[in-house]
């Protein structure tokens, strides 16, 4: 790998530090009306209305199709010919879909309505609809709006968007000792095991961005320290960190060592008591790090080769290299936010070649000429991959399932080992 080929590096901040280099061209990523089919699992009474074309339907219809059993809550007003032409007035049909939609779903508390392009595209200020509307079914309902556009950095931004456009209103807390508040969509089962975690170790009790039910938000304010669970929340951060909260710095909890560590780091915001947290962690560690032991044989010194997804790649690639004992290639990411992952690019082997952005077509020629023992890529990279005789892993798996926290470390190192198994199983 080489400069020219790549981009300029960017200084680093220690001799140890490993280098991170740029890279501008052709990208291959989701689109941000992704996000939904996870968040309108989390928020029981949420529902999602897309404003765009039958191409974003028919995106969300597949991608979310497995909900046969339930009454999804996202749909899509679909803009026409007509729309776009200005042969009808937008804000008059989005007005009378909206209003069909909350007589046939009185359980709605919450409905975002998620721009599929911008404002200039589909000739609609979503903004000022979502305010004229929620003047108008509140307090029954509040209504937000915020943008899904496939032109954002990557699919998990669409996450990042909803929340964002959300912490706003979120109402304001009383002066009163610091209070914890997590920050990130997490599985319910996650979200359970934390809070017993928490508990544990002394930190009382401890708020969820965003709640399972919108009628119970998070209060913000002075007092607040949020701790992210995700590494692509930037715009969420800065939304918070306007309304007085202060972000605590930690790494992810991916792994054994990186939810430990994550724990460790809310425990000295709140100023807890050491043993105590120590003596409630310890044993969810040993039992984390006692399940890695089998993957650990599998993958260790393993090479492995990261494409720019879903901006997981850094807290992944330092769960691989530091818990794992994998070899790391290449480290791609659509964006790095050099001041939430410095703990994890500090604990990155120095030698990783991190490279921020993408251009396709060159990264695609490195890694073929590598020839890493696994390929972690998007779905529109794979089979071709595939086809090449590389093993690959999906890496929008790692978004759809439960990675996060001690219970699920073997888990997630298991989503690693499992294509390997499998090309050996196929090559037998």
């Amino acid at each position: 790998m080489n400069a020219e080929a790549i981009g300029c590096a960017t200084p680093a901040t220690a001799a140890t530090a490993p280098r991170v280099l740029t890279e501008r061209g052709q990208r291959e990523v989701f689109c941000g009306l992704t996000g939904i089919i996870w968040l309108h699992r989390k928020i029981q009474d949420a529902f999602f209305l897309v404003v765009g074309s039958r191409t974003c339907a028919h995106l969300i219809q597949s991608a979310a199709g497995v909900m046969i059993f339930a009454e999804p809550r996202f749909a899509t007003a679909i803009i026409d010919e007509r729309d776009l032409a200005g042969l009808a007035d937008a804000n008059t049909e989005l007005d009378r879909v909206v209003t069909q939609l909350l007589a046939r779903r009185p359980d709605i508390k919450l409905l975002f309505l998620v721009g599929s392009c911008p404002s200039e595209v589909i000739k609609l200020d979503l903004s000022r609809a979502a305010a004229r509307l929620s003047t108008r079914f509140s307090p029954q309902v509040r209504i937000l709006n915020y943008s899904g556009s496939g032109i954002e950095t990557t699919f998990t931004q669409g996450e990042d968007a909803c929340l964002a456009s959300w912490v706003p209103s979120l109402p304001a807390a009383p002066a009163a000792p610091p209070r914890l508040l997590v920050v990130g969509a997490l599985a319910d089962i996650v979200e359970d095991q934390m809070r017993r975690t928490f508990a544990e170790i002394g930190a009382g009790e401890v708020d969820f961005l965003p709640p399972r039910r919108s009628t119970e938000p998070p209060a913000v304010g002075a007092n607040t320290r949020f701790l992210l669970a995700q590494p692509f929340l930037g715009d969420t951060a800065r939304a918070l960190e306007a309304r007085g909260a202060r972000h605590v710095p930690a790494p992810f909890p991916l792994g054994a060592r990186g939810t430990r560590d994550w724990f460790r780091a809310a425990a000295r915001a709140l100023d807890l008591q050491p043993e105590r947290v120590e003596r409630a962690l310890e044993p969810r560690f040993e039992r984390a790090e006692r399940a890695l032991i089998t993957y650990r044989e599998r993958l260790a010194g393993k090479r492995l080769f990261l494409f720019p997804d879903s901006q997981l790649e850094i807290p992944l690639a330092r769960f691989l290299a530091e818990e794992l004992d994998a070899q790391l290639i290449e480290v791609g990411t659509p964006y790095l936010h050099r001041a939430h992952l410095a703990q994890e690019l500090a604990r990155l082997p120095a030698d990783t070649n991190i490279v921020e952005g993408q251009h396709v077509e060159r990264q695609l020629e490195r890694c073929v000429a590598a020839a890493p023992d696994l390929v972690v890529c998007g779905l529109g990279l794979a089979n071709p991959l595939e086809a090449l005789g590389l093993t690959t892993k999906w890496s929008i798996e790692l978004v759809f399932t439960p990675i996060q926290g001690f219970e699920q470390a073997a888990d997630l190192a298991e989503l690693f080992a499992r294509p390997l198994l499998r090309r050996t199983r196929l090559v037998a």
